[in-house]
Order: structure tokens, then C-alpha cells, then sequence
């Protein structure tokens, strides 16, 4: 896999450079698409807002990319040149952007995990073109995305049965070649030594530019803000494509691996019935021996078959391997005064994923009425191979999360067997996911009034493996199948406003037990939610938004404060607002603003405990404001500014434990100027937490770790286009 994207890489690299000596002194501007050119139901993305940054549309599962004012549902998406100008590594730092969508760590690791409206979302579960299982694990580099699209609501009608996502869903469009050539090449730094290089290239050829190729390269380490805290990023990508008459067909495959040495994974709090005060920021409480490993490969074949003027048909396969070993310890606390113990988890986990769907989709009328349809299935399998190791409580040393000066690794073991055999782990667990989708949007009054209903009979399946003998445990085995309807309308009053309403459905496998738990890395079951939803939202060329509001209802698993048994003993009811706002009011004035209020309520409890309290780490309030200013004085001289304010949040069932709510800062310029005839290149410089804001981000859906906000943080760089 290496050397074949290599391979491609230097291909692809040689073509650019010819097309850029071909090119001579000639300027290369890229712009998107006008709207009135953008094509519903395929592959082709929104045309962007906000200089380019904010698109009001995005990918709704199979029903392909959608115009916002044309749906009954919620999304937007963000760009790659946001990711430019944001100098954003991750997912996590791009959805940033979104008051809907709040990050928070995995389990114990590094992981990035999400809450979009209040519900907990696994970044494992993202879709990539479309579909599910074959992204990497845990954190994905953002510089092989085209589009982040973020989706808000219950959405199985779509995107099938996820194992997380009731509240929302995050799907990412891989890069392909733009239709003049180009290649850039950058340099970047990030506090406090971390140092990168990337390589972005593509062009199209044949008679007719049929054919075209991308790659990018990303290679990034250094120590980061929080002493001792290790990063190194290895990433390739290729995407390959064909755009003829008739057909149209992509193949992105890619290679990334993420290692994390001695970063923090959380403050234990389960065992102590108080929130304490957060460390110093740049401290780190973790222990310079524990690390992460996660290597992935993936793959991802898509294409379109015009059947006639109004009839296509689609198709599409994905795959990921993906290893992930690493050895995690938290510091498990004991008092006010921080002091602690050390924890270790030792785990080895193989996952293997493949995913796929065809379908067809097209229009007719029937007299005065309009019709979209939408026939398609879609499927998934996920087999695991999971072992792990344990320190003896009795074994952890002492340390404090205020003056941690290091310890020893404690002593692991497997406990007899029950963690399985470390080094060759027996498959743990399967997962079998697949679906019939059935949709039609009605269309009146010159599709001024639209009215879509649809269908998904959905089928999970859960097989659960003895890590010892490799025999199914009848515990951990689940099938669940069943209708579920999608209904929604939009009307058109005018052109430039849509009213929406919408009733979805979600089912997918239930989470899984985490590792403070007795039932560690067993299936909670099946879970089915529901959600209502209606809004309004505006489109006027310049600036557009939406003003949402929704409730959602699901099972809710928590983690039994008494018996460490982890289970689908509640009922979680969300009820809330959203408003957005992004464009530009005023010539050289870009906006994206975004406020959420959220009331997320355990509504069904076992026994009737914590009724009606709120649940774990759902702020009632959160908020985000950025904006660009370009400097008239200095042509392409550009400032930016976001503020991200978030309310306070519960760290149990109980609500007796709360995190203080918390505001940041972050700065920006960026100047773009023109060099060697025509060539382009872009300085940027940003600071993070510019007021150096000392605060406790999260906490997990168990109540477990709490983990810290980033510290001030430095950020550089430099990319030249030719």
C-alpha cells in the first residue's frame, strides 16, 4: 500500500510540474461553481460561501449532496480553504467552528469524540463520501478533506444504522483534481516544537479532462503545548477520478498513522465526589510512558451511471484496516489536594471494516406533482480483534496531577486470561448493519412546497466473542431489524427563505462498555431514537443561516455508580435551539456565527434515580463567533477572530459534580501575495487561547475523566502555489 500511493504521489507531482511549466506566466484562479450550475442527488459539492470557507448544503447519506433550502433537514459544510486559513490539523479543530458540535476526548485516549446537539458521537463513525467504517480510527488529519459536512439531527434514513450519531453525523468528501492544474507545497509550526510539511497537487488530462488525480502528503511531529506530550503524523492520499458524459467514478485510497507519546487522557473522577480545580495547562498530569499507536489503510470506490436524462444509477465500496496498540494511564484521583494514582490499561485492538451501497435514484411528474426519488441499499460488517492488560489498583503508584514528576509503569497483566492473548487477540466482536431506503420528494406549486417522505427497513446485528476461548457469548449478542419513517416539508414563500419541518428516526448498535466498567468492551444492545424538528432558513446570495428547533429522544446508557455495570438504563430526552449566521454583510467583513441552548434531560431512569437532572457534560449554552477582516491598507493582508464560549456542565448523574463554564480567544493574519509570475503564497500566523484561559473542556458520557482545554498556543505557516 506504501509504495503503490508512492507511486501515484510522484506521478501525479511530475504531471503538475509539467502542467505548470506548460502554463507559463499565465495567473491560475480557482472559484467554485455558481449555484444555478450545482445538480442535486451525486457527488458534486455546494458551492461554498464565506470566501469560500462555509457551503449551505452538504451530503445527506445516500440521498447524495443537497442544497439546504431544498431539504427539510440541517447541514452545513465546511472547506478546505477553512482548514487553510484556520491552520486547522484535525477534525475537531474545523468543527470548532459549529456551536451544535462539541468536541470531547475518547475513553482514557486520545480519540476524538463529538456531541452534536447534546448526544454522543464517535469520531470512528464518520462517513466518508458517503459511507461508514471506512475512515481512520480516532483522529482523522484534515488535509486530505475536501468538505467537513456536518448534519444535525436523527439521520438512519440516510446514512443507515452507525453505532453513534442520534444527535447528528460528520461525513467527509475526499480531494480531487480541480479543473486547472495546481500544486502547493507548505511548511507549518505549532507550539511548542512541532513542525510539518505538506504537498497538495492535482491536475485533469485527456482530450477532454476526463481524467483526473490528487495527492496529498502530510508529515508532522514535535512536542506539543503540554510538556512531554509527543505527536507524529504520517498521512498519503490519492484520489483518482473519470467525468465523461454519462459516467462518472472516483477511487480514494490512503495511508495514515497518528502516535501520541506521553499526551494526557483525563483525570479519573469516578472515585471522588468533587470537580478540582484544573492543573496548570501546559502541566502535563500523564506519564511520559504511555503512548498510542493507530495505523490505518482505507480505500473508497464511488460511481455514476446516467441511465437517461432524468434516471441515475449509483454505487459505491469502501474499506479500513486499522491496528491500534498503545499503552494508556490516567491518574486516577483521591483528593482536593491532586494527589493520585496511576493508572495503566495495555490494549492491542485489529479492527476490519467494509462498506457499500447502490441504488437509483431520478425524476418524474405526475401531472401537476414532482417527484425526486430514491431507491437504494446500503450495508456494513465491522469485525474486531480486541485484548488487553491491567495494572492491579493495589499497584499504581502515587503521583498528583498538580506536581507530577513521574513515575514507573506498574506491572500488567490479563488478569488469567480474561483480557485474551495480547499478542495474537482472538476476534471479539462482529457488527452487521444493512438497509432498504425508499424516499420521494413531492413537489407543488412549482416545488415551492416540497414535501418529502421516506422509509428505511433497517437490520443490526451484534455477535460477541470470548477474548479467551474465541466462542460467541450469548450476552453479547444482539439482532434488531424495523421500519423507520422519515417525514419532513419545506415551503418556499420566497426565493430566499425556507420554512422546514421534519420527523426522524435512528437505530444502530448500542455503545460500547468502557474500560472503567465491569462489562469493559461489551455491546449495550440496540437503540432506537426519534426526533422532531422544524426551522427556518435563509439564503440571500451574501449571507445565509438557520434558526433550528428540535427534540430528540433516546435510551440512554450510563455507567451504574455502584455496580460499574454499563447499560441502557435511561431515557435521555434533548430539547433545543440552534441559530446560524455565516456570509459577508459587508465587502471585506466575513461572519460565522453560531449559538446552541440546549436542555438535555434524563426523562426514564431505573428505580426513578437522578429523574430529571441533566445529563452528563451537555452545557445549556454554547456559542461560537468568528470573523475576517481584509485590511484595506495592505492588499491580501487579512485579520481573523473566534470566540468560543461554552456554559457549565455536569460530571455525574447526580449533578452534585459541575465544570465551570469557559470562554476563549483566538487570533489570526494572514497575507496573500503574488511572486515568480504569478505564482501565489501565503503567510499565516495564529494564536490559540490567546488569553491562556485555564479550564476543564469535558468529561466523558460516564462521568469518568475530565479532560483540560488547551493551552496558549503558537501557530505558523507558509504554503506556495505554482
Amino acid at each position: 500500500m506504501k509504495k503503490t500511493l508512492l507511486a501515484l504521489a510522484i506521478g501525479a507531482v511530475a504531471s503538475v510540474s509539467q502542467a505548470a511549466e506548460k502554463a507559463g506566466e499565465e495567473t491560475i484562479v480557482v472559484q467554485a461553481a455558481p449555484a444555478g450550475d450545482f445538480k442535486p442527488g451525486g457527488d458534486q459539492p455546494m458551492p461554498a460561501f464565506l470566501d469560500g470557507q462555509v457551503a449551505n448544503g452538504g451530503r445527506l447519506g445516500m440521498l447524495g449532496q443537497q442544497n439546504a433550502m431544498d431539504v427539510p433537514f440541517n447541514v452545513i459544510s465546511y472547506t478546505s480553504k477553512l482548514v487553510e486559513d484556520q491552520q486547522a490539523k484535525t477534525i475537531a479543530d474545523v468543527v470548532a467552528n459549529d456551536a451544535g458540535v462539541q468536541f470531547v476526548q475518547g475513553y482514557g485516549n486520545y480519540a476524538e469524540s463529538y456531541r452534536i446537539r447534546g448526544l454522543k458521537f464517535d469520531g470512528d463513525d464518520m462517513t466518508f463520501g458517503g459511507l461508514s467504517g471506512v475512515l481512520p480510527r480516532q483522529v482523522v488529519d484534515a488535509q486530505m478533506v475536501d468538505r467537513i459536512e456536518v448534519f444535525k439531527g436523527a439521520n438512519a434514513l440516510m446514512n443507515g444504522a452507525a453505532s453513534s450519531g442520534v444527535g447528528g453525523m460528520i461525513n467527509l468528501e475526499p480531494k480531487h483534481a480541480g479543473d486547472t492544474p495546481q500544486a502547493k507545497v507548505g511548511v507549518d509550526y505549532t507550539s511548542d516544537s512541532q513542525f510539518g510539511a505538506t504537498l497538495d497537487a492535482g491536475r485533469r488530462f485527456g482530450d477532454n479532462d476526463q481524467f483526473g488525480a490528487r495527492v496529498n502528503l502530510v508529515h508532522r511531529e514535535g512536542e506539543a503545548p503540554v510538556a512531554n506530550d509527543r505527536r507524529r503524523t504520517t498521512l498519503a492520499s490519492v484520489g483518482l477520478d473519470y467525468k465523461g458524459d454519462a459516467v462518472r467514478s472516483s477511487l480514494d485510497v490512503g495511508y495514515q498513522k497518528k502516535t501520541f507519546h506521553g499526551g494526557e487522557t483525563g483525570v479519573n473522577i469516578s472515585g471522588v465526589d468533587f470537580v478540582p480545580e484544573p492543573p496548570k495547562n501546559d502541566r502535563n498530569y500523564s506519564q511520559k510512558w504511555a503512548y498510542s499507536d493507530i495505523e490505518n489503510e482505507f480505500g473508497l470506490w464511488r460511481s455514476e451511471v446516467d441511465l437517461t436524462d432524468n434516471w441515475t444509477a449509483y454505487t459505491g465500496l469502501g474499506a479500513q484496516h486499522a491496528h491500534e496498540e498503545g499503552l494508556y494511564s490516567g491518574a486516577k484521583l483521591i483528593d482536593k489536594s491532586g494527589n493520585a494514582t496511576a493508572t495503566r490499561l495495555d490494549t492491542n485492538r485489529i479492527s476490519d471494516s467494509v462498506s457499500g451501497m447502490a441504488g437509483l435514484r431520478g425524476n418524474f411528474d405526475t401531472g401537476f406533482i414532482s417527484h425526486k426519488v430514491n431507491v437504494g441499499y446500503s450495508a456494513m460488517t465491522k469485525n474486531e480483534k480486541i485484548a488487553w492488560k491491567m495494572s492491579n489498583a493495589a499497584d499504581n503508584p502515587a503521583t498528583n496531577i498538580y506536581h507530577n514528576d513521574g513515575v514507573d509503569a506498574p506491572d500488567s497483566s490479563n488478569f488469567n486470561g480474561s483480557g485474551g492473548k495480547y499478542s495474537d487477540p482472538l476476534t471479539s466482536g462482529r457488527t452487521r448493519t444493512q438497509g432498504w431506503l425508499l424516499s420521494d420528494t413531492l413537489g407543488v406549486l412549482d416545488d415551492k412546497l416540497l414535501f418529502t417522505a421516506g422509509a428505511r427497513h433497517q437490520k443490526v446485528v451484534i455477535r460477541g466473542y470470548s477474548k479467551i476461548t474465541g466462542v460467541e457469548n450469548p450476552g453479547d449478542s444482539f439482532d434488531g431489524s424495523r421500519w423507520m419513517p422519515t417525514y419532513g416539508v419545506v415551503y418556499k414563500p420566497w426565493r430566499e427563505i425556507s420554512l422546514y419541518a421534519n420527523h426522524t428516526e435512528a437505530l444502530q448498535p448500542g455503545k460500547t462498555a468502557p474500560n472503567t466498567a465491569i462489562n469493559y468492551g461489551q455491546s449495550t444492545g440496540i437503540v432506537h431514537s426519534k426526533q422532531n424538528e422544524v426551522g427556518v432558513k435563509a439564503d440571500f446570495g451574501r449571507m445565509g443561516g438557520s434558526l433550528a428547533l428540535f427534540e430528540i429522544k433516546m435510551p440512554s446508557a450510563i455507567l451504574d455508580s455502584e455496580t460499574r455495570y454499563y447499560g441502557l438504563d435511561a431515557e435521555q430526552r434533548n430539547r433545543g435551539v440552534e441559530v446560524n449566521l455565516f456570509g459577508e454583510p459587508l465587502l471585506g467583513v466575513r461572519l460565522n456565527a453560531s449559538a446552541t441552548w440546549l436542555q438535555a434531560e434524563l426523562t426514564k431512569t431505573n428505580n426513578g434515580l437522578n429523574r430529571g437532572n441533566d445529563a452528563i457534560g451537555v452545557p445549556n449554552f454554547y456559542a461560537v463567533l468568528g470573523a475576517e477582516y481584509d485590511i484595506p491598507t495592505l492588499d491580501g493582508l487579512t485579520a481573523t477572530a473566534r470566540v468560543n464560549h461554552s456554559g457549565s456542565q455536569y460530571a455525574d448523574l447526580a449533578n452534585s459534580k459541575k465544570l465551570d463554564s469557559y470562554t476563549t480567544l483566538d487570533l489570526g493574519m494572514r497575507y496573500r501575495f503574488t511572486v515568480n509570475q504569478g505564482n501565489q503564497m501565503t503567510l499565516r500566523a495564529g494564536i490559540d487561547n490567546v488569553t491562556d484561559e485555564n479550564y476543564w473542556a469535558g468529561v466523558d458520557d460516564s462521568g469518568t475523566y475530565l479532560f483540560q482545554g488547551e493551552p496558549r498556543t503558537f501557530k505558523v505557516s507558509v504554503d506556495y502555489a505554482f
